[in-house]
């Protein structure tokens, strides 16, 4: 793109809005000016830049600037024009309170002008929120009365796509998707494809005339570009849609470092289980979680953290960890004589009331840190943040730039990090993972093709709201560009099956859901059809969760059903580093008191974990295969690790070469142990470096090939390592 004058930009804006942006910042970024160079001329932009670069303004701006300056239709059905999307709720709550400053700001500007010249004032803008976390009352109000601004999630776009809800988008101008890397690469992903071509085709269908959204893609961290900008546009005419890429990623400085608080992390294990052998594999001897040795090591350095930092922000990869770790941070602050709340927990079970108050808390100063999951990683902005702690090592370079990047969230401001391993094996890929962190060697995303049962959803929705063509289906399907290369006969083949063709007498119990006429070429649903698309929407599977409520009705959180199962009436549980007392449970939900005080059993939940991603797979494979000749003082520097951390990973590497005769697993061979278990039967182990997502189709195959040639039934477990 050609390089914009960073201030000459402002002068596409209103007179007011310029004098706010004048008043609250120096200059645009060089994500604001080229952003805002493509998006005032209608096109569709996708905008790559770092953590803290000012993005979301730079995709909201310009429509906050047309919102402001161009009265709200005299139809207030046609009122929302502005559709902004976002992978996470907690995001959606964040730019919500985000967008009150430009708005204000931009309003007061305009009062003022027309109090000069006796002009018109700026009209109120209306922002609302539809997520799965959205009271029924307040979603019957976005449909009696629509917002200027919709925020909501990919489900609940979808679900409103699906019902009479959907009128309010018919006058939709601007989409703008947050965080595009977070779905490109995952059916997810493709079900918001799908989606934003029935918003285009609810939105030209509209009106005469009226032309498609525009679509604003934003990212930190995504890779291919083009790929990427190909996804956000879809395809029309059988081409990819233009879309215009500004690429302002320039890497964010980083303070990193792997961190090792003990002597011989190798010790621990070995003191933690009695097979040696076993822990020499690492990973493989088990979840690693539970070898609690090390952790009365890493409490105290956590907490001197906190101590030298102003907010600090902990992330961890487990709903339950987040909450042991904080209640463990809470009693040795505590025993230190701290008064009050150090640290409290955040992740996707714990309701919306509570996580905002947390978050809130955070930002305002009022508590030191916060230990939180992946609801905490994407775009949120943390305000005065200054360190961020990674137990374990991040599942991806991908999520360590982003987790890292909550601290220093301010324009040109370094982010501070530590990781800290929690047993050998995790600090193989924490060395590796922060070595390409320092060189933005981020996963490339692969966009999945023609996933059928995400199209076959889809079309139930379809159908479900207006009788349609195959071709106006094929024509919906092939605008997204996961399907834009959809064979016709895969496409009838989906239609088959919906229309009760299957085909064998096994699937003769399944309802058929559409009517497929073949004579007219027209598809119609079935009775029962929305409703089955409305309660089965979606890509993110059921987890069977138990809503935690107060006897006030006010909730809580979430349980897994299998921790309730095993609680009882009375007992006592932690959420959200808060205790509460166990007062009821119903077949869908759990009723508690507070118990502040008060001891309280760990709750757990059972989650699928995506796995390590190849390339990281096969960039540890080669770090272990080239370690040998990387000198001490290279390994820190490049690796980010810390004197013990280097000392621990030689120490790991060289036991296992001790016990296989000087091998380890590399991105070049694999290695086969066996060992006898605690009944002592053999094992046999099979160590690589490339992760569940290649060990997973691993296992089975190999479940099926011993089967087949020895009639034995085997079993197998996988893990990244």
């Amino acid at each position: 793109m050609r390089k914009v004058d960073r201030v000459g930009v402002l002068d596409r804006f209103s007179a007011a809005t310029r004098a706010w942006f004048s008043a609250s910042f120096d200059a645009p970024t060089p994500a604001q000016s080229e952003g805002w160079e493509a998006i005032s001329q209608g096109q569709h932009t996708l905008i790559l830049a770092p953590t803290g670069s000012g993005k979301t303004l730079a995709a909201f701006l310009w429509a906050l600037d047309r919102l402001l300056t161009h009265p709200p239709p005299a139809d207030e059905r046609a009122r929302c024009r502005v559709l902004y999307v976002s992978p996470l709720k907690a995001l959606t709550y964040d730019v919500e309170r985000n967008l009150r400053a430009p708005l204000a700001g931009i309003a007061l500007e305009a009062e003022k002008a027309a109090a000069e010249r006796a002009g018109v004032t700026a009209p109120a803008i209306k922002v609302a929120t539809r997520t799965g976390d959205t009271p029924a009352r307040d979603r019957r109000d976005i449909q009696r009365h629509p917002p200027d601004i919709l925020i909501t999630t990919p489900e609940s776009l979808y679900l409103m796509l699906t019902s009479s809800a959907r009128e309010v988008l018919a006058s939709v101008e601007h989409v703008i998707i947050d965080e595009v890397h977070a779905v490109a690469g995952t059916k997810r992903g493709a079900h918001l494809a799908l989606s934003l071509e029935r918003l285009d085709r609810l939105v030209t269908g509209s009106a005469p005339g009226r032309p498609a959204p525009q679509r604003i893609g934003l990212s930190a961290t995504q890779r291919p570009l083009d790929e990427l900008a190909r996804y956000l546009g879809g395809v029309a005419d059988g081409r990819p849609r233009p879309v215009a890429v500004v690429d302002a990623g320039v890497r964010k400085q980083l303070e990193l470092q792997v961190v090792v608080p003990v002597e011989d992390m190798g010790e621990l294990g070995r003191r933690a289980t009695s097979n040696d052998e076993l822990v020499m594999s690492g990973p493989a001897a088990g979840d690693p979680e539970v070898r609690a040795s090390i952790w009365p090591s890493i409490h105290p350095v956590l907490l001197d953290l906190i101590k030298q930092h102003r907010s600090t922000l902990i992330f961890v990869n487990s709903r339950r960890l987040a909450e042991r770790l904080a209640a463990r941070l809470n009693e040795l602050a505590a025993e230190e004589g701290y008064e009050g709340e150090l640290v409290r927990a955040h992740h996707g079970s714990i309701a919306r009331e509570q996580r905002l108050e947390v978050e809130d808390a955070l930002k305002a100063g009022k508590l030191p840190a916060l230990v939180a999951t992946s609801s905490l990683e994407l775009g949120i902005d943390m305000g005065a943040i200054d360190l961020v702690v990674q137990v374990e090592a991040p599942s991806s370079v991908a999520s360590g730039l982003q987790r890292i990047g909550r601290a220093g969230h301010r324009v040109g401001e370094p982010s501070k990090g530590r990781i800290f391993p929690k047993f050998r094996g995790d600090l193989v890929v924490a060395a590796v993972v922060a070595q390409r962190m320092e060189g933005g060697l981020i996963e490339e995303t692969v966009v999945p093709r023609n996933p059928l049962d995400v199209l076959a959803q889809q079309i139930v929705a379809m159908v479900a709201m207006d009788t349609l063509t195959v071709d106006e289906v094929a024509a919906v399907a092939g605008g997204a560009y996961n399907f834009s290369d959809l064979p016709r006969e895969h496409l009838e083949g989906v239609l088959d099956m919906l229309a009760g063709r299957y085909p064998s007498d096994e699937f003769a119990e399944l309802r058929p859901r559409v009517t497929w006429d073949r004579v007219a070429g027209t598809l119609s649903a079935r009775p029962g059809a929305r409703m089955v698309a409305v309660t089965s929407g979606g890509t993110i599977p059921d987890r069977g969760l138990f809503g935690v409520f107060t006897p006030e009705g006010s909730r809580v959180g979430e349980l897994d059903e299998e921790f309730v199962y095993e609680s009882r009436v009375g007992e006592h549980m932690l959420l959200g580093a808060t205790t509460w007392r166990i007062e009821e449970i119903s077949k869908d939900r759990v009723v508690v008191t507070p118990a502040p005080g008060v001891p309280g059993k760990m709750p757990f939940w059972h989650g699928d974990q995506l796995g390590r991603p190849y390339e990281l797979g096969q960039a540890v494979g080669a770090f272990l295969r080239e370690l040998d000749g990387m000198p001490d003082e290279r390994l820190a520097a490049e690796h980010a690790l810390d004197e013990l951390a280097v000392r621990n990973l030689r120490a790991y590497v060289d036991e296992e070469k001790a016990l296989t005769g000087g091998v380890v697993p590399t991105d070049r061979q694999l290695v086969v142990e066996r060992f006898r278990d605690e009944l002592g039967d053999w094992r046999v182990c099979v160590l690589s470096p490339f992760g569940a997502r290649v060990h997973a189709p691993w296992a089975l195959a190999i479940e099926t090939k011993i089967r087949e040639r020895t009639g034995l039934e085997a079993q197998a477990i996988w893990s990244d390592d």
